[in-house]
């Protein structure tokens, strides 16, 4: 097939969004279809339409900081593009996104859309991410501008599914995971000469509001091993100096820094636990990456965030927005090997699921039913 893929955010993997897509792209290419994408940036591949970034003015520091290019629409790049494709896969409800949903609407293009960007994500930048009031404006809002004109919805976890339904939307959701690269898988090395004699803690994400990584540093300062314990926090974003300064006040000051793809799964191979903290999640593929290489997790129960349903069990949660739980959590796993050992196998035979492969397998046939018209709309 000739699959059109339209990205409102496709730069440096630097969050999730833009690693899932890449991933889609580089697999669906591997199985013989073509891949026609519409994206801000630049690439040497042919089948790649740049379109120019939109220009935020005094605000384009800001959104720099946050690591995330938004697209300025081109209608004649995409009808180019969508006349072309056989279907057309759009994945953001901004404003690249939007043309292009009422583009295939109108040429009656088959079109399936993902639910990729959580309102907490939006609103969190202006602070109001537990508004219930914002949150189900901004959902409303990408209903009416975006996804009412697609009859299939890509949602990466049952959670989201379920969200999406508790807000009125009525199309074919499709739960299908992100997936996880096969390059993440079992193993151990030996850690660095200076943490030899630390308990290795990573979490990976942007360094963002949504994300609370300031929640396990403040449970660090209340473990009884906090003299013991080395965290990693394996992301950038706007919060890094401010992560750093709480951080400061450890015995052992946390490593802050972005990690490619080789030295993240170094990282999880050598670390102790991981622990998941944010408070808005539509999958986290970061989670699932670490389970998948057997890091056992902790993770926060946070009732907008899908990562809690991947915690095995009890000992695996604690309390969101609670740092005193998290370092009981925490106390718990160094005192007990034995448990983590145990949990160790018991997650990576979970995390098969997970496995790219099945995940594409799935992405097809939602493009397949699409191209021929077979969807299944949901009852809410």
């Amino acid at each position: 097939m000739q699959i059109a893929v339209i990205a409102d955010v496709l730069g440096e993997e630097n969050n999730g969004t833009s690693i899932t897509v890449k991933r889609l792209i580089s697999n669906l290419k591997k199985r013989g279809h073509e891949v026609l994408v519409v994206a801000p940036g630049t690439s040497d591949d042919k089948n790649f339409y740049p379109v120019e970034k939109i220009d935020f003015k005094i605000f384009n520091d800001y959104v720099e900081k946050n690591g995330v290019v938004l697209a300025k629409p081109n209608e004649t790049t995409l009808r180019t593009v969508i006349e072309k494709a056989d279907v057309v896969h759009a994945l953001m409800p901004f404003p690249l996104g939007r043309s292009a949903v009422r583009i295939c609407n109108e040429l009656k293009k088959p079109l399936t859309t993902a639910f990729h960007v959580q309102p907490e994500n939006v609103s969190s930048h202006f602070g109001l991410q537990k508004s219930k009031p914002v949150n189900d404006y901004i959902y409303k809002n990408f209903l009416n501008g975006f996804y009412r004109f697609s009859d299939y919805i890509h949602c990466p976890t049952e959670f989201i599914a379920d969200q999406l339904r508790r807000h009125g939307y009525t199309q074919d959701l499709r739960i299908i995971s992100n997936g996880v690269d096969p390059a993440f898988v079992p193993g151990s090395v030996p850690k660095p000469a200076a943490f030899a004699d630390k308990f290795c803690i990573l979490s990976t994400g942007r360094l963002v509001k949504e994300k609370c990584q300031s929640e396990l540093l403040k449970a660090v300062t209340l473990s009884r091993y906090a003299d013991k314990i080395q965290v990693f926090l394996a992301g950038d974003g706007p919060l890094e100096k401010r992560l750093q300064k709480l951080g400061s006040k450890l015995p052992n000051p946390p490593v802050i820094s972005f990690l490619k793809k080789d030295d993240l799964i170094n990282t999880i191979h050598f670390c102790d636990l991981y622990v998941h903290c944010a408070y808005a999640e539509i999958e986290s593929i970061a989670c699932v990456e670490a389970i998948t290489c057997g890091l056992v997790p902790i993770i926060a129960d946070s009732k907008k965030s899908a990562a809690k349903y991947f915690a095995r069990n009890e000992s695996n949660l604690y309390r969101a927005s609670d740092p005193e739980d998290l370092a009981k959590k925490i106390d718990f796993m160094i005192e007990h090997p034995e448990v983590r050992l145990s949990q160790r196998e018991q997650y990576i035979r979970y995390a098969e699921k997970f496995r790219i492969d099945k995940c594409i397998d799935k992405m097809e046939e939602m493009f397949e039913d699409a191209v021929a018209g077979r969807h299944k709309p949901q009852i809410v």
